[in-house]
């Protein structure tokens, strides 16, 4: 097969960058990890993504069928089609310190599909300041200048001397010498350093920071993005654009009223213009709470901007 058949998007700078890290080992895996992206791609492009075009139709002219599909959580894919750059929020990194914490909730999961979600998964958060990455990036950022005293380095460094290195097939990265963990360090560090001159580059990484939007209307993180959003709360950036996934079916038929169609979007994108950043824990959270941190000062040209 072609390099082509397994091509299914073109690489993101991030990927540019770690492309040195690879290894020849890795080569079938990787094929392995494009192939199934490619069979996923292509059977959502087919097939997945007509079908709920067709039902979205459907839901947008109230013709049969279209409160069974809104009881299912509605195509996530066709309301973003609809609504684009009103599905996205911008806010201060600093307050977004809370995310949905699945265990909570026993590890179930809404479909990452629907665009509406059910259940109680919003009652159960994390808390972003205390989480791995921001760890990791601070991490990094007190330990520029010797890279070998970060925890990753150690952690990464003693899984070669077991006979273990640290590997990744779908980036198609192998940490099998010190001098390529280091150099794997140093990039994300770049990254940060390159944030916090140029500020925040949407079109670095493959996807948009995700949220969703509880109950009550505030804001969630989910997964994708979080080193870029531990990266401008690290360096202080006064904003960061956000990208709403999906919202709480309580939320949802709160701010449609009853409205469908054209008519229940336009209220959506209304009141997606007034949600804000969750900051509380929740009732049904896996950990107990701990606490604030005290944030660095804001660098570069940030440090007069954010507040």
């Amino acid at each position: 097969m072609s390099p082509r058949f397994f091509h299914t998007a073109a690489p993101s700078r991030d990927e540019d960058a770690f492309a040195r890290l690879g290894s020849h080992r890795l080569r079938w895996s990787m094929r392995r990890v494009r192939l199934q992206e490619w069979l996923k791609s292509s059977f959502q492009q087919r097939v997945g993504i007509p079908l709920e075009e067709f039902w979205f139709q459907r839901w947008m002219k109230e013709q049969p069928g279209a409160a069974r599909l809104e009881k299912a959580g509605l195509p996530r894919r066709s309301i973003e089609k609809r609504l684009g750059d009103r599905l996205t929020l911008h806010i201060n990194p600093r307050n977004m310190i809370r995310d949905v914490n699945f265990k909570g909730v026993g590890g179930v999961r809404p479909s990452t599909s629907a665009f509406i979600w059910d259940g109680d998964w919003d009652d159960s958060r994390g808390d972003l300041r205390h989480g791995s990455r921001y760890e990791f990036i601070t991490d990094l950022d007190v330990h520029r200048d010797d890279l070998t005293l970060t925890r990753r380095f150690q952690t990464h460094a003693a899984g070669i001397r077991a006979g273990t290195p640290w590997a990744s097939a779908h980036e198609g990265i192998l940490l099998d010498s010190e001098e390529k963990i280091q150099a794997y360090l140093g990039i994300y560090l770049g990254f940060l350093d390159d944030m916090a001159r140029l500020g925040f580059d949407a079109d670095r990484g493959k996807d948009a920071l995700g949220v969703v939007v509880t109950r009550e209307g505030r804001l969630l993180k989910i997964n994708r993005g979080l080193h870029r959003l531990a990266m401008a709360q690290r360096v202080g950036l006064p904003t960061i654009p956000v990208t709403v996934r999906a919202v709480h079916r309580q939320w949802w038929d709160s701010v449609t009223a009853d409205t469908t169609g054209q008519n229940a979007l336009d209220r959506l994108a209304q009141a997606l213009e007034g949600c804000t950043p969750e900051t509380r824990p929740g009732r049904l959270d896996p950990r107990a709470d701990q606490g604030p941190i005290e944030w660095p000062a804001p660098r570069g040209s940030h440090a007069t901007k954010a507040h």
